[in-house]
């Protein structure tokens, strides 16, 4: 019989074996190993003997370190060295007294031993773990962490491996004479006592009462230990109703581990039947299938292969009969072998995370409130069984937008014996990052809830900026962040109000929350916009923050009501009355077409408006390209980058307001003259105006300077002007009167001002 793993069966049925190396072993034992580039550092395997279905003397280990086959001899071999001599130990307390203890008072099945052990070897793998946090070089020999269970069937032999921390020859006589050490009346009391306080009992790594529950099955064990801080490995050996116990150095080559503790349980004559493999796979999967680290289990497997048959002399072709291709004959037989098979590969329901943690919100941030990108913020400390790991994780425990909050997390169950970038992707970080972010939310709704309003205000204008930024960074979260939310309002330019305040306040036929995003509430409230919503009193929401209107777009929409942009195109009022916009439509669409053609691709169309009451126009956005705030914004952020901006500027939609006398007068120049230079100039002027009122920023400044003021001579040209006669008239009076006069005599000066408007009138 041989072994091999899965990977080396599936390429030695594909290439016929020539990738791998068969190494002879003594009584007939042969190992074929896979040396390859993929295969794991450090992985146990196993050889078989031949006519066994294990070990008989568990010693013939070997594994691969660093893609090359290592083969240890079997014991049969002889050592040249002598082995040194084995030192005996006394039993402090009395041996009866303590199986008693085991037998009668601890467990109540024997089968529970091999449940004790697997926990043992799982709490010296969870030490190294532990340790190996400040402490990497104690993996170097065997980076895996697992447990190994082989049986031998035969002749009654189990034996548990891991590659945990292991004991020295010191921690031997201490750990494994704990009870023995203490005495059983003195080990109860100390029981009792740790149960009254409900304190931790935490023996992590120790063996104990677990370890003595072998001698429930067995009449013999033996461990065999190597610590990653001792240079020798020990072997501890004892027997059931024994009065002392041996240590000795492990001389054996073929026996010497790399790191960990292999245990060997030779088992009562009655009690044989543990050591079928499986058996030992059922009892994994009843009391360890939970167990954190991989179980692997020594298993036989086979498959199937077609071999030739041999013909029948009998059936053999005469001389002189004509040969025929025929196929050869073949059949199916079942290849035998043995592999390691995990036995605990279904994770908890349940999940298996525990932790505790303290957070808080400070009254103030000590970053600053603008500072909400600061991904280096040490906010969160974590400990690992109360003792300090890192306090950067850049956000991997903590989202960066609630880098506010302060804390600390301690978990005994975080496996911080890989490196950081790992530790990212680890399920149980994400699990933690997932509970702690909801706790958050949790404490800040509290707060938000509080009778004091000023509290809640208070806590948003420090950190309210941050909560917007999440509205962006976490889409997981935006039914928690929603309600944290406030906006001034144009019902409310005061104070600000909260989303379900909002919505509270709703019209009953209102469908949408309506937006306004400006720089100022100044700005927002006076815009043209407004006007048709504040007529129906419908409530709109004030962006003034530069993160708001990003926020909200991200956000889409709350409570089933959709966000709406109210300085988009197409706005929806509810209030449409399709016969009235057909005969506006009649009415004005020449002039529509008439001002499109003046303005050419400055706008993508001229429409009636909804919206506007008492402005004459507005120039509304398109519906997916950029607001006039957005517009604002980019442009002092795009580093010069104008061809961006081009792109995403995207329609501008015309709109005029049919009831207004600038629009009607237009509409009436349409009709009369529409090539009259005048009302070209007016369509001109109406539009760079509309840009201002709109929010957007006129491409030329100093030409709409122009145009206002050209605008504002043709208004003003006549109205106040002296007649020419008037101004004849006056011009000798005022040359006889001299300087002095005219400064001592100031109502006379005055006089000659109001004087021409009288004579005016009086022509009239």
């Amino acid at each position: 019989m041989h072994k091999l793993s899965r990977r080396s069966l599936a390429a030695v049925l594909r290439s016929g074996g020539s990738r791998y190396r068969t190494t002879a072993a003594p009584n007939s034992t042969f190992l074929i190993s896979q040396v390859g580039e993929n295969e794991s550092k450090n992985r146990w395997l196993s050889v078989l003997a031949a006519g066994s279905h294990g070990l008989p003397d568990f010693t013939k280990e070997s594994y691969l370190n660093d893609g090359l086959a290592r083969r240890f001899e079997s014991t049969a071999a002889a050592s040249d060295t002598p082995s040194p001599p084995a030192e005996k130990y006394e039993y402090q307390a009395e041996v009866s007294r303590l199986m008693d203890l085991i037998v009668n008072s601890l467990y109540s099945n024997k089968e529970v031993f091999l449940r004790e052990l697997i926990s043992n070897a799982s709490d010296a793998l969870d030490k190294l773990r532990f340790l190996s946090v400040t402490e990497p070089e104690l993996l170097k020999e065997a980076a895996e962490l697992d447990i190994r269970i082989q049986t031998d069937k035969d002749n009654g032999i189990i034996t548990i491996t891991d590659t945990g921390i292991g004991m020295t020859k010191q921690e031997l006589v201490d750990c494994l004479g704990t009870i023995a050490q203490s005495g059983t009346a003195k080990f109860l009391k100390a029981l009792k006592d740790s149960k009254d306080a409900g304190g931790d009992n935490n023996l992590i790594g120790q063996f104990g009462v677990g370890f003595y529950s072998a001698f429930l099955v067995a009449d013999k064990v033996a461990v065999s230990t190597k610590s990653p801080k001792s240079d020798k490995q020990y072997v501890w050996e004892g027997e059931a109703n024994a009065s002392s116990y041996i240590v000795r150095e492990e001389t054996d080559t073929s026996a010497l581990l790399p790191r960990g503790t292999r245990l060997t349980l030779y088992l009562k004559h009655d009690e044989k039947g543990f050591a079928h493999p499986e058996r030992i796979q059922k009892l994994i999967k009843n009391y360890s299938q939970f167990v954190s680290f991989p179980i692997y289990t020594w298993q036989e497997k086979g498959y199937t292969k077609e071999v030739e048959v041999e013909e029948d002399p009998a059936e053999a072709k005469t001389d002189g009969q004509e040969e025929k291709t025929e196929k050869k004959k073949t059949k199916t037989v079942i290849e035998k072998y043995w592999d390691w098979e995990q036995s605990n590969e279904t994770k908890p329901l349940w999940g298996e995370v525990e932790f505790r943690s303290i957070l808080y919100v400070p009254a103030v941030s000590s970053t600053g409130k603008d500072d909400i990108a600061n991904p280096k913020t040490k906010n969160i400390r974590l400990y690992v069984k109360r003792v300090f790991i890192s306090d950067d994780f850049d956000g991997e425990l903590f989202p960066r937008y609630l880098s506010f909050i302060k804390g600390v997390v301690d978990s005994n169950d975080l496996p911080l014996n890989v490196s950081r970038e790992i530790l990212q992707e680890s399920r149980i970080v994400r699990i933690m990052r997932k509970r702690l972010v909801r706790k958050a939310f949790d404490m800040i709704l509290g707060i938000s809830m509080s009778d004091n309003r000023e509290d809640y205000e208070k806590f948003w204008d420090n950190f309210g900026k941050h909560l917007k930024l999440g509205c962006i960074e976490d889409r997981e979260n935006h039914k928690r962040l929603a309600p944290l939310l406030r906006f001034y309002s144009s019902q409310s330019d005061d104070v600000m109000i909260s989303l379900d305040e909002y919505v509270e306040n709703m019209k009953p036929e209102q469908k949408d929350i309506y937006f306004i995003a400006a720089d100022s509430v100044s700005s927002a409230m006076n815009t043209p916009f407004l006007e048709k919503l504040i007529e129906k009193d419908l409530e709109v929401l004030l962006l003034v923050d530069p993160i708001d209107e990003i926020a909200v777009q991200n956000l889409k929409s709350y409570k089933d009501k959709s966000f709406v942009d109210i300085s988009k195109e197409d706005l929806d009022l509810g209030d449409k009355n399709e016969e009235k916009e057909k005969e506006i439509k009649q009415e004005f669409g020449a002039t529509c077409d008439w001002i499109k053609k003046r303005l050419g691709d400055k706008v993508a169309s001229v429409q009636i408006s909804n919206r506007l009451s008492s402005s004459p126009c507005v120039l509304a956005s398109g519906k997916f390209g950029w607001s006039a705030n957005m517009e604002r914004l980019m442009k002092s952020q795009n580093m010069g980058d104008t061809a961006s901006l081009e792109f995403m500027k995207g329609r501008r939609v015309f709109e005029i307001n049919p009831g207004h006398p600038i629009i009607q007068n237009l509409n009436a120049a349409c009709r009369a003259n529409p090539n009259n230079e005048e009302a070209l100039r007016a369509i001109d002027l109406l539009y760079d105006a509309a840009l201002v009122t709109s929010g957007f920023t006129p491409e030329n400044p100093a030409q709409l300077g122009g145009k206002i003021y050209e605008m504002m001579n043709s208004a003003l040209a006549g109205k106040w002007s002296v007649p020419a006669a008037e101004i004849q008239h006056e011009q000798p009076l005022a040359a006889e009167s001299t300087p002095e006069q005219q400064h001592t005599n100031p109502e006379t000066y005055e006089a000659e001002v109001v004087e021409p408007v009288a004579a005016g009138s009086q022509k009239q």
